[in-house]
């Protein structure tokens, strides 16, 4: 019996001892586990912090780029803007030239004798003197309509003020003593003019 004691105590010894070892892989077990999970989650808020370090690094360049794209467009409206009205102003310096030459035609048109002798000279002059503008208007100029219309210090300059022949008149231009031009809108002669008070 005493045997049989030892053989129960030895056993349970050995139940305990097994008990104790599979506690021991258990807590050895949750250990892993618990680094594992620790490695999974520092790992994790690395790779989080790496990727908000990145999306920062993102976010800044996409801005540079957003900017510099911006500037760019910028730059190329504002150079072909200038290409365009430098285009459209590029003939004032000719134009101008070429002023006093249709002031030239008009005066000679206007003092030429209306004889049957001297009209076809007359007829000629003013098809040169017509063909000389049809190619300034193809280039953007016009002439200022002045004649009757409201004083306008933006077209006209008033060379010196008159009583008004007709109620109807005063404050508008009454006579023309030169004609004034716009090239491509842009006024590049005023017209002198006489207004009615």
């Amino acid at each position: 019996m005493n045997q049989e004691k030892e053989l129960n105590a030895e056993k349970a010894m050995d139940d305990f001892e097994d008990i104790r070892i599979e506690e021991q892989e258990k807590t050895e077990d949750q250990h892993d586990m618990k680094d594992k999970k620790d490695k999974k989650k520092h790992k994790k808020d690395k790779l989080s912090e790496e990727l908000e370090q990145l999306q920062l690094k993102f976010d800044e360049l996409n801005d540079k780029y957003l900017r510099l794209f911006s500037e760019f467009d910028n730059y190329r409206k504002r150079t072909l803007k200038e290409k365009v009205e430098l285009n459209k102003t590029a003939s004032e310096e000719v134009m101008l030239i070429l002023l006093p030459i249709l002031d030239d035609f008009e005066r000679a048109i206007q003092n030429l004798p209306k004889d049957e002798a001297l009209s076809s000279q007359l007829e000629g002059v003013m098809l040169i003197q017509n063909k000389l503008l049809k190619a300034l208007e193809q280039k953007g100029l016009s002439m200022i309509d002045a004649r009757n219309q409201e004083f306008d210090t933006d077209f006209h300059e008033a060379i010196t003020h008159i009583p008004a022949p007709d109620p109807s008149l005063v404050g508008k231009v009454v006579d023309v003593i030169q004609n004034g031009y716009t090239l491509n809108g842009k006024v590049i002669r005023f017209a002198k003019v006489v207004t009615g008070s």
